[in-house]
């Protein structure tokens, strides 16, 4: 099991970046489809700029990402410090409108 300093880290990335997403491999180079996906999607709602966190690169972060969203697969998306889901909700979300809605409250970080 990830340690207390897992989720603490994880806490701060999550916290101090407006959008974080958590995945295998990096945006030029996503390791899986989920991934490519994921980012796929952030671009499509005009969201260049955004944290990564390759988690194959960190095997703690990868374990204990999971554990700090009870949520069992990556990528994960956080908007504003709040777990927005994987690949499959970015899409679902994203087709609604719903994604772009909330990228686009989320305060832009000076």
């Amino acid at each position: 099991m990830a340690g207390m300093d897992t989720q603490e880290r994880i806490k701060q990335q999550v916290t101090g970046n407006r959008v974080v997403l958590y995945m295998k491999g990096t945006p030029q180079f996503p390791q899986c489809g989920f991934s490519s996906l994921a980012v796929q999607v952030l671009n499509a709602c005009g969201v260049q700029d955004f944290a990564h966190v390759n988690v194959l690169a960190d095997p703690e972060i990868r374990q204990g990402i999971k554990e700090y969203a009870n949520w069992p697969t990556i990528p994960q998306l956080y908007v504003n410090g709040e777990f927005v889901g994987g690949s499959d909700i970015m899409k679902e979300m994203y087709q609604s409108g719903e994604l772009q809605k909330l990228l686009q409250e989320a305060p832009q970080k000076a």
